[in-house]
């Protein structure tokens, strides 16, 4: 069995708090933490489908360091600051994830660390340990 990966990237609170951006566990499963519109310390401009847009891809970036890519996510969440927002964070979910079909859960919450942020994700991956595909798209009848 391997070891554990951890892949930090250069979000503000991750050495301060002391987590990683994701983990790969030597199983394939890969975690990404939770991630919002904050880049090099800024929260991009915008609502909820740009800052969706943007912290799903925060969460990328790490998955794709890690040689993965959207298709290898297996589960999202999302969460968000007002019911309000529901449509366009689904929007851009679709618009990254509409041909993977991850498992997904959308919670409201009460806020987050900075009150200008309105949406938080966080996804898990699956490497794929045998090397082989599995059938997308296939649905029982």
């Amino acid at each position: 069995m391997g070891s554990i990966h951890r892949i930090a990237s250069d979000a503000p609170w991750e050495e301060p708090f002391g987590y990683s951006r994701a983990v790969e566990l030597p199983n394939g499963l890969v975690l990404v933490a939770g991630c919002t519109s904050v880049v090099d310390g800024v929260i991009t401009e915008g609502g909820p489908y740009e800052q969706a847009i943007t912290a799903f891809g925060v969460g990328l970036d790490a998955l794709k360091s890690l040689g993965l890519g959207a298709d290898s996510v297996v589960r999202t969440r999302m969460f968000l600051a007002h019911a309000r927002d529901v449509e366009e964070v689904g929007r851009a979910h679709k618009e990254l994830f509409g041909e993977v079909r991850p498992v997904s859960s959308m919670i409201i919450v009460s806020g987050f660390a900075d009150p200008s942020l309105v949406v938080e994700v966080e996804m898990e991956a699956y490497r794929d340990q045998q090397g082989t595909q599995g059938t997308q798209g296939a649905h029982p009848a």
